[in-house]
């Protein structure tokens, strides 16, 4: 008797990448080789790398490579970090200077380890980066800091136009995609991110089993706390061993939840299969 085999979601077309290319993809490559900077371009396999890389943009990841967290979506490494790098700053800061960017994102990994979770780090990044660059705007898409709002005030208190911090997905579906991580815990960073002069930024990924209701709540839980800004993209599988998919959500009901969240207060959202955390960032600076 022939055994059943699993049934495989094949990727739709309109999900299919680019592969990189360019004189000002090389050259960004080449800043961040020299300068042993990691980026959540490559880390992440994000799938605008071949975009934002060749207009000469890039999302910095601050504080090594190697995560304290291992959820189950991402494609970042997990295990024991390396000692921070005080000098990192230093050259994140002139690397966005040799890059000439107008608009900077910085993320970084989880840094249970450190006391701080590397607050002190992220303030003296973006010091570094306003001075050396001060023409250039700059999101930081921040860990959770478990919700503490003295770590999160230190990160805002250098003075980033926007912060972002990911809630992921769903609440009901948190405790399969996220490691350590907790949606009320989330939400409460979000909450000090609103109340700073900051612009308050989150992001979600669909296909991992979520409703529409479910959508439609999560948008409330995140304006109810004052986020203005949101990103709604396709979960990718990176690996085998990571989370499968369960929908390949199509480009129309993308645009369905776009055309919800404008109506339920969101300044912008950006929703398309595609979209990840800092696509298109520089246009989510604006005045509160």
């Amino acid at each position: 008797m022939q055994k059943d085999t699993p049934s495989i979601l094949r990727k739709p077309e309109w999900l299919k990448i680019k592969v990189p290319s360019g004189k000002d993809y090389i050259s960004v490559k080449e800043i961040v080789k020299k300068h042993k900077l990691h980026t959540i371009c490559t880390s992440g396999h994000c799938p605008n790398m071949h975009e934002c890389w060749g207009r000469g943009t890039a999302t910095l990841m601050i504080l090594g490579d190697i995560c304290t967290r291992s959820c189950k979506f991402c494609n970042v490494k997990t295990g024991k970090p390396l000692a921070a790098d005080y000098d990192e700053p230093r050259r994140v800061a002139e690397s966005v200077k040799l890059m000439k960017l107008k608009h900077c994102v910085l993320t970084s990994v989880d840094r249970d380890d450190l006391a701080d979770g590397g607050a002190e780090i992220w303030a003296q990044t973006i010091t570094a980066i306003k001075e050396s660059s001060p023409g250039t705007t700059l999101e930081t898409l921040i860990p959770d800091f478990y919700a503490k709002e003295e770590l999160i005030t230190q990160v805002l208190d250098a003075g980033p136009e926007v912060v972002s911090h990911n809630l992921e997905t769903v609440e009901r579906l948190t405790s399969q995609v996220r490691s350590r991580s907790r949606y009320q815990t989330s939400l409460k960073t979000l909450a000090v991110i609103a109340k700073s002069k900051s612009v308050a930024k989150s992001g979600i990924m669909l296909g991992l089993g979520e409703t529409v209701e479910e959508v439609g709540q999560t948008m409330d839980d995140l304006r109810a706390v004052g986020v203005e800004v949101l990103t709604i993209g396709q979960y990718l599988q990176p690996t085998k061993k990571h989370l499968e998919v369960k929908e390949y959500v199509h480009p129309d009901q993308f645009k369905a939840y776009e055309t919800m969240g404008l109506e339920k207060g969101f300044r912008f959202v950006e929703s398309s299969p595609l979209v990840r955390s800092s696509y298109r960032a520089e246009k989510h600076v604006f005045k509160k």
